[in-house]
């Protein structure tokens, strides 16, 4: 880890530009040469070929899930490093690759003993997700998510009764998921090393659904209501209708019949863990 391309987006949850600038500092401050950095979305991500050029070996992402989503499958087959810093919400990519939730901290033990690994994802067509998939009518709840994190309570009440109408509907069918019950309002699949982890959510009442909606809005939905946890390599999505996904948190609209399979990167992360998942010494 030598040179580096900081990548941030400035709108992600503790991603600041003036803590981006202070991370900037210790990675100056460690010897490490900045040879570009990207505010995303408002500026195109670096391609392979740019960052080759900028003889960059390591890019640092300092963003949400969203914002990392789209830069590692951008650099899926770039040769190089990636380093995730805590700059989101959850940040469960960071702290599955080092435990640690203070960025300066990841950027010392990085600069002083990380390693190269890969990280299991989930393929739908041409769309990834590291972090998790969501199905089901209880994506609808992400507009007003977005809403409420935006600080600002336009629109609010449309998207509320938009996702509660979804919700009370008829759920999310899935072909090729043994024991997984039908017409559940949501679903997460979570990328394991051998096979899918698939968690469904099935809330039928009104104390369920309020729940389920607003756990949604303010943390981890899965703890709203009875869950049914399966496992399966690959599925498909059933129906007849297109069905809204959210890969990372982002909505996508996928065909019916759209196949959900496993796949894994190669050494492309960094992470300061040792082989048995504690910290390098």
């Amino acid at each position: 880890m030598k040179t580096l391309w900081f990548i941030t987006n400035p709108k992600s949850g503790t991603a600041t530009p003036a803590k981006a600038e202070a991370l900037e500092a210790i990675c100056s401050e460690r010897g490490l040469h900045l040879a570009g950095r990207t505010a995303f979305p408002n500026q195109s991500l670096p391609t392979p070929r740019a960052l080759d050029a900028a003889g960059v070996d390591t890019v640092v992402l300092f963003a949400g899930d969203g914002t990392i989503n789209a830069a590692v499958t951008a650099l899926l087959e770039w040769k190089g490093s990636i380093l995730i810093l805590p700059g989101g919400t959850m940040n469960l990519l960071a702290k599955l690759l080092h435990g640690e939730t203070d960025p300066a901290r990841i950027i010392h033990a990085a600069h002083d003993r990380a390693r190269r690994t890969a990280l299991p994802f989930i393929r739908v067509g041409e769309h990834r997700a590291f972090v998790g998939l969501i199905l089901g009518p209880a994506a609808t709840w992400v507009r007003a998510r977005e809403i409420v994190r935006s600080g600002s309570l336009r629109g609010l009440v449309r998207a509320l009764k938009h996702a509660w109408g979804r919700t009370f509907g008829k759920g999310i069918r899935l072909v090729g998921v043994p024991g997984l019950k039908q017409g559940a309002q949501a679903v997460l699949v979570r990328a394991e090393d051998d096979r899918l982890d698939i968690a469904a959510i099935d809330a039928r009442d009104f104390r369920g659904i309020t729940a389920l909606g607003w756990e949604w809005l303010t943390g981890d939905w899965v703890a709203a209501s009875e869950v049914t946890q399966c496992h399966a390599t690959s599925f498909r999505t059933g129906g007849h209708k297109p069905a809204l996904a959210l890969f990372d948190g982002e909505p996508v609209m996928l065909d019916p019949g759209s196949e959900v399979g496993l796949s894994r990167t190669r050494d492309l992360f960094l992470t300061t863990l040792d082989r048995q998942g504690g910290l390098s010494r």
